[in-house]
């Protein structure tokens, strides 16, 4: 009975040494991310040149260097650590009803907040800002954000309103298993 126990606990420490060693190596064996060769280096440069020297790439260039564009690129700045930490942030509601020139009624509908001092912009579809119609103005809201953007059509920097919180109570949050982390 004795050399049945102990063959079957030798077995299983067997076993389960197979098992995590098998593990162990495939975890080694993972490709890593492999950096641009020099030709599509070279490539994408080439594109972004061609797009620079297209009608709105100068557009793009010429608000860059206005002060409308460098104003956006300093609100940037301001929150730079906090999207790449997606930390809170405190903000102040300041607008539920902004609306862009030549913008369909129908169309995304737009958060406008303050932090900081900076007046920053949340795009959202119209479902799911319906989670926000208890907003007003003047509230007090923390926001979580994992990225931001800009564009010369827009007053304000663009910050993606991942979570938005008031009093501790999640009003929003956006659902990545939808568009596959997009």
């Amino acid at each position: 009975m004795k050399k049945t126990i102990y063959v079957l606990i030798l077995s299983l420490a067997l076993v389960s040494g197979l098992v995590f060693a098998n593990r162990e190596i495939k975890n080694e064996t993972k490709p890593s991310l492999k950096p641009l060769s020099i030709a599509n280096r070279k490539a994408n440069l080439d594109e972004r040149k061609k797009w620079e020297a297209s009608p709105d790439g100068i557009k793009y260039k010429k608000w860059e260097a206005s002060p409308e564009g460098k104003k956006v690129h300093a609100s940037y700045n301001k929150i730079k650590k906090s999207i790449k930490a997606f930390t809170n942030m405190e903000a102040v509601v300041t607008s539920l009803t902004f609306q862009r020139a030549n913008g369909k009624s129908s169309g995304p509908k737009w958060l406008i907040v303050r932090i900081n001092g900076e007046e920053y912009m949340m795009q959202f579809i119209p479902k799911d800002f319906q989670q926000l119609n208890s907003l007003k103005v003047n509230d007090k809201i923390i926001v979580r954000s994992r990225s931001a953007g800009y564009s010369p059509n827009h007053p304000y920097l663009i910050i993606s309103g991942d979570c938005i919180a008031r009093n501790n109570k999640i009003l929003f949050k956006r659902d990545f298993s939808k568009n596959k982390g997009c």
